[in-house]
């Protein structure tokens, strides 16, 4: 019989056991009182959209909650390792007692397992993404590269995520609230001082700019001419390649092909990225 897998890194369907079995702390599926169960203190998503919660309770209400719970003992309670959605749901269609699967999850795994549970569902802000990666990497001493193997990104995106980081407050701010794209905040990240991307931020915000359009004002403030418009649209299939290309080293990457060969430029932001793209290129 092959030896399971550890469940870190591997998706939580690592974590939850295929059939349930008796009520036990070693595993198996069983029901305790929503008011036993703390919230994890290392949950990295700060926000829950009210109106998103509702909808999910009325749901819990119609079916129940379909996947369990996953939490950990501790003391005369339990500490929540990932569901914290439909904990807040269960309570708000007033359930009172919900489906767990117990684990035993030390501090690091409880911020990793939460992380990676946000992550595989898309749930988590950029931002908030990039809070969790900084604190596995001061708090637990985790590389980028670590951290990426947990949680089933690429070295490139870790790097690229955390630098959001370095966002000016109020354009921090507005990629939490949403009203820019983690698009718009790599465009402003490329401004040295928080007063520039400040100032940008708000011509962004006060035209409606999209991500392009926020590039092309990023440049001029770096006092770079503006490119000439192509006379043609770019080859599709040549665009294709970049794509590729992009989502393999995630990064920039530009292909200009001849009919006697051609060129591929990589762009990379930090010594930290370029030394994560010749890992990857070998």
């Amino acid at each position: 019989m092959a030896r399971r897998r550890s469940g870190l890194g591997k998706g939580l369907d690592a974590l939850i056991p295929s059939g349930e079995s008796a009520p036990s702390e070693s595993g198996g599926v069983t029901f305790i009182s929503v008011d036993e169960i703390r919230p994890n203190p290392r949950q990295p998503r700060t926000r829950i959209d009210q109106a998103a919660l509702e909808e999910l309770a009325e749901s819990i209400r119609e079916h129940g909650i379909i996947q369990p719970l996953i939490v950990a003992k501790e003391g005369d309670g339990y500490t929540l390792i990932a569901g914290e959605r439909r904990w807040q749901a269960a309570k708000l269609a007033g359930l009172r007692r919900v489906p767990v699967v117990v684990r035993d999850a030390t501090p690091q795994q409880l911020l990793e397992l939460a992380l990676i549970e946000n992550v595989q569902r898309a749930d988590l802000n950029p931002l908030e993404t990039a809070e969790a990666y900084h604190q596995l990497h001061t708090e637990f001493g985790l590389s980028h590269a670590e951290i990426a193997r947990r949680v089933g990104k690429s070295r490139a995106a870790v790097t690229n995520t955390m630098r959001l980081l370095g966002l000016a407050p109020q354009a921090r701010q507005a990629l939490l609230d949403g009203k820019i794209t983690e698009g718009h905040a790599r465009a402003l990240l490329t401004l040295e001082s928080p007063q520039a991307q400040e100032a940008a931020l708000q011509t962004v915000l006060r035209e409606g700019l999209n991500v392009r359009q926020t590039e092309e004002l990023v440049r001029r403030l770096h006092g770079e001419r503006r490119k000439k418009r192509p006379k043609s649209q770019p080859n599709p299939a040549v665009r294709a390649i970049e794509e590729r290309l992009e989502s393999s080293l995630g990064t920039k990457v530009r292909l200009k092909h001849g009919k006697r060969g051609g060129s591929i430029t990589i762009y990379y932001y930090s010594d930290e990225e370029l030394e994560a793209l010749l890992d990857r290129l070998g």
